[in-house]
């Protein structure tokens, strides 16, 4: 019996060991320019310039494209604005979000909310901070809530502070007397 089972062991450590090389398979479906060079999770990013933080950016989910130069921000997006004097002027809110990586500028998508050191909130689902002249911009429909005031139509343009602001096609406008 002892020497049938040392043959039985033979036998098969002699079968896996073959010479034979098994190829793995390859996913030739899989194009190396849709998958991101970077990603990361509840990543921080910071916008400065000569030295001084002009915004600071978290998100949950972050993945960069080199070759399309954008970086995609999913799992929420929080944004912080800094004045001249380096002290948050305003946040801003959304649930997703990207970054031209050669302008640097940044687009707020999906449920977004800014708020400023003033009070005014603006509300919108889609909408732009340039980075060159930190100018926050949207042609889709917002929402201006301000101690005083609540103005509400299409298209914006105003300074990241929320202080200097146009919305150019007004469908509604009410005062705040309550307040």
């Amino acid at each position: 019996m002892k020497i049938f089972l040392i043959s039985f062991a033979l036998i098969i450590l002699y079968a896996g060991c073959s010479e034979r090389n098994v190829k793995p398979i390859i996913d030739r479906t899989l194009n190396a320019d849709e998958l991101p060079a970077q990603e990361s999770w509840n990543a921080t990013i910071f916008f400065t310039d000569s030295g001084a933080t002009k915004a600071v950016l978290a998100t949950g989910h972050l993945r960069m494209f080199e070759k399309l130069q954008m970086t995609l921000l999913d799992s929420g997006v929080h944004v912080d604005f800094y004045g001249i004097e380096e002290n948050i002027t305003t946040v801003l809110t959304s649930l997703r979000g990207k970054v031209n990586d050669a302008t640097k500028d940044l687009y707020a998508l999906d449920s977004v909310v800014a708020i400023s050191d003033s009070g005014v909130t603006l509300k919108t689902e889609e909408l732009m901070w340039r980075n060159k002249d930190k100018k926050i911009v949207s042609d889709k429909f917002v929402t201006i809530i301000t101690p005083v005031e609540k103005i509400q139509g299409y298209g914006f343009e105003s300074d990241q502070a929320l202080r200097n602001y146009v919305i150019y096609n007004i469908t509604y406008t009410a005062r705040n007397d309550s307040l």
